[in-house]
C-alpha cells in the first residue's frame, strides 16, 4: 500500500500538482534505506534536492545600483539651449540685415538715375495698364451685345 501511494505522489509530482507536505513525504522516502527497485531512478533527484536545501550561500551580492551623472545631463541640455538661442540670434541678425538692405532699395543720390528709374517703372507700368484696358474694351463690347440680344 506504502508503494502505490508513493507512486500515486510521484505521479503527480512529475505533473506538478503536489502540495508541500506530499513533496516532504517523498523527499523522507528516497532518503530512508527501503527504497523500490524500480524506484531508484529518482533517489539522486530527491537526494540533490535536500541537499540543496541545507546549503547556505556564502558569495556575497553585490547591491550596487548605477548612478546617473545628473551634471553631464545638466550641463549637455545647457549646451543644446545656448545653441537654440544662437542659432536663432544669428538667423534673426541676418533677416534684419537683409530687410534694412531692401529698404534701401529705391533711393539714388544722382537726380538723373531716380528720373531714367521713374521713367522706367512708369512705361512698365502704362504698358501694365493698356493692356488692363483691352480687356475692359472686351467687356464693354460683351455688354454691347448682351443689351442687344436681352433688351431691357
Amino acid at each position: 500500500m506504502e508503494l502505490n501511494k508513493i507512486e500515486n505522489i510521484l505521479e503527480k509530482y512529475f505533473q506538478g500538482e503536489t502540495t508541500i507536505a506530499e513533496e516532504k513525504e517523498l523527499r523522507e522516502y528516497f532518503s530512508s534505506s527501503d527504497v523500490a527497485q524500480h524506484l531508484e531512478q529518482y533517489k539522486p533527484m530527491f537526494g540533490y534536492f535536500s541537499q540543496v536545501k541545507e546549503q547556505k550561500s556564502t558569495q556575497e551580492i553585490p547591491l550596487q545600483t548605477k548612478k546617473r551623472n545628473v551634471a553631464w545631463l545638466s550641463i549637455a541640455a545647457s549646451v543644446v539651449v545656448l545653441l537654440g538661442i544662437g542659432t536663432y540670434m544669428y538667423v534673426s541678425e541676418e533677416k534684419t540685415a537683409t530687410v534694412v538692405a531692401q529698404s534701401e532699395l529705391g533711393t539714388y543720390d544722382n537726380p538723373e538715375e531716380a528720373l531714367a528709374a521713374t521713367q522706367k517703372a512708369l512705361a512698365l507700368l502704362s504698358n501694365n495698364v493698356n493692356v488692363g484696358i483691352e480687356s475692359v474694351q472686351y467687356i464693354n463690347e460683351y455688354e454691347k451685345s448682351k443689351n442687344k440680344i436681352f433688351k431691357q
